[in-house]
């Protein structure tokens, strides 16, 4: 059975971000999908600096907040969502970090996994923080899940977010729709479908 990594980037557990993200998970499961929520936490994550360690450990140097532990569970995952609050018309001060070093050199672990994001906001600025999330799997060679509008919700409380009748399609459509991947994915490789040979990564800098 396929599994889905939910990330839930918001300070407050059971938010906003999180009643979006259990529908997205309940949508999973009736597909027959294994599902995981992933909290960051609201304790401060430190931020990436670049030291080039993780490139061969798999794992990040510093070991005080939950980005280790995510990365243990990454590996399992067929499949991820990671979901944020809109600050300041982007994503938390939680969930960028986080991100910044869970994917700083590990292409390998994600690559050809399926990855989508849902954000919440009260009313505006969603579009350019779900862009920003987004970017990250563009650079990971990840199949990003569309749905039937940009994956987002609008509400100042959880029960809020339940009511907006086009976000609750929009987010029950994404897991469809992820699910829907998994399974093809799933179906190509017992058919015997290889996957995209990767060529060696070039790097061209424009001052020379």
């Amino acid at each position: 059975m396929s599994k889905v990594l939910l990330v839930n980037g918001s300070p407050k557990q059971y938010g906003c971000t999180n009643a979006a993200l259990d529908v997205v998970a309940a949508e999973l499961a009736k597909c027959g999908i294994e599902t995981e929520m992933f909290w960051c936490g609201n304790k401060p994550i430190m931020g990436c600096i670049g030291c080039g360690r993780c490139s061969g450990t798999k794992r990040c140097w510093y070991d005080k907040d939950t980005v280790n532990a995510f990365l243990e569970k990454a590996e399992r995952a067929d499949g991820f969502i990671f979901g944020t609050p809109i600050h300041f018309a982007g994503p938390s001060g939680f969930i960028k970090p986080f991100m910044d070093r869970a994917f700083c050199s590990k292409a390998a672990m994600y690559a050809n996994k399926p990855a989508a994001t849902v954000v919440s906001c009260r009313r505006g600025g969603a579009t350019a923080g779900f862009d920003d999330i987004n970017k990250y799997y563009g650079i990971s060679n990840m199949p990003t899940v569309p749905s039937t509008y940009w994956n987002q919700v609008h509400g100042n409380k959880p029960e809020e977010v339940l009511q907006d009748e086009e976000g609750m399609q929009t987010m029950r459509r994404l897991g469809q729709n992820m699910a829907w991947l998994l399974k093809c994915i799933e179906a190509g490789k017992k058919a015997g479908v290889a996957l995209p040979k990767v060529e060696p990564t070039i790097r061209t800098n424009f001052i020379r």
